[in-house]
């Protein structure tokens, strides 16, 4: 019995020292090739502990299945401990390659720069994916492990005839939950919303921080976040205003009186213009819109490269604007004018001829006019009707 466990102890040292050994030539290799490369130092963060883990663990089972005493009764019990151990340290090791993976594919597509269309849509699908790839192998790690109960395994083969009513029951009961999930794969594949995407929710303006299987959250402008579910993108309209590009147009709106004039604030219009760094160059137009209720409405157009840079912009020349009307033609500023008079007494003793010229009577015209709405109507003499009403 000694013996039996002396070749058992010498067994498991020389499988623990094989794992360390591998452990070390796999982190000399690693490192060799770091010296060239950027992304075997990230795969050293991510997976160094996994990898450890499961060749360990991997060497342990070896060497307790080979040299372990056959008259142990513990046996079964081990094959099944360690059964469930490398599962589990290949699980997480998985898991470290999908994290290391999904760092790499994000780190070559930066949405700190200008013209990131392309970026943030790659960045939103990755995260999706990893999200997705990560749940798979929990899922299907945990069903692994309990397929290793054999009271787990009979209930499975009982169960397997009924699969297709539970599997109904369970959709039923997770409806809003599926729903979700799907309606945010939707919205990631279809490129209708993207992570740092600016978008107008609900009269809210902000941008897409952070998109889920379930929900999507957004970081508005006053540093507010707004939780929605992937469902409301699917079945809501919303604006996005960074769709195919950043570039936006917006506009200025003033109402002033008549006597303003309008190539005077389109001569400051370009002025204040050429003076900003706000404005991108693409375009900046001042036109009367409107001109009726005793007002005239001045808009100015103007473009930038993003929605907060157009907003700051619009600040600005809304402020040039009113500085210069108030500045150069104060007579132009908004007034209300109110005009009292005395009544005309004398206007009022004219008769009144109502009946004159109505446009159905009052003419051979008007009473023509007039048939056309009753000649299909049967007009009875005021004798017949009598007549009739006695009989």
């Amino acid at each position: 019995m000694s013996q039996t466990w002396l070749h058992f102890s010498v067994v498991l040292a020389a499988s623990i020292v094989a794992a360390l050994s591998l452990t070390v030539v796999v982190t000399i290799v690693i490192r060799l090739i770091a010296r060239r490369r950027t992304w075997p130092k990230a795969l050293m963060t991510r997976a160094r502990a996994s990898f450890r883990a499961t060749v360990l663990v991997v060497a342990l089972w070896i060497a307790l299945s080979t040299a372990l005493p056959a008259d142990l009764e513990l046996g079964g019990l081990v094959d099944q401990v360690m059964t469930i151990l490398v599962v589990a340290t290949t699980a997480w090791l998985l898991a470290a390659l999908v994290l290391f993976a999904s760092d790499v594919a994000l780190g070559r597509y930066r949405i700190d720069v200008p013209d990131n269309r392309v970026a943030r849509r790659l960045r939103t699908q990755t995260l999706i994916v990893r999200r997705l790839a990560i749940v798979v192998i929990v899922v299907v790690a945990i069903g692994t492990v309990l397929l290793t109960f054999p009271a787990v395994r009979a209930v499975g083969a009982s169960l397997l005839a009924s699969a297709g009513i539970a599997s109904i029951v369970a959709g039923l009961a997770a409806q809003s939950v599926l729903a979700n999930i799907f309606a945010g794969v939707q919205l990631v594949f279809s490129d209708a919303l993207r992570v740092d995407d600016v978008v107008v929710v609900e009269g809210e303006w902000g941008t897409v921080g952070e998109i889920t299987l379930s929900y999507v959250v957004l970081d508005l402008w006053d540093d507010r976040r707004l939780v929605l579910p992937c469902t409301y993108f699917t079945t809501n309209p919303f604006q996005n205003w960074t769709r195919q590009g950043s570039e936006l147009l917006g506009s200025v709106e003033l109402d002033l009186d008549w006597r303003v004039s309008p190539g005077r604030m389109r001569d400051h219009l370009d002025h204040v213009l050429a003076r900003t760094s706000l404005w991108d160059g693409r375009a900046g137009v001042l036109q009367v819109t409107e001109a009726t209720g005793g007002l005239v409405r001045v808009r100015a157009l103007v473009t930038a490269k993003d929605a907060p840079t157009l907003f700051d912009l619009r600040c600005v020349v809304r402020e040039e604007m009113v500085a210069w009307v108030q500045r150069t033609t104060p007579a132009a500023l908004p007034v209300q004018r109110v005009l009292i008079t005395e009544p005309d007494e004398t206007a009022l003793d004219e008769p009144v001829r109502a009946e004159e010229g109505g446009l159905f009577t009052g003419s051979a015209e008007a009473e023509a006019r007039a048939s056309t709405f009753t000649q299909a109507i049967p007009i009875v003499a005021e004798e017949e009707a009598s007549a009739e009403r006695d009989r």
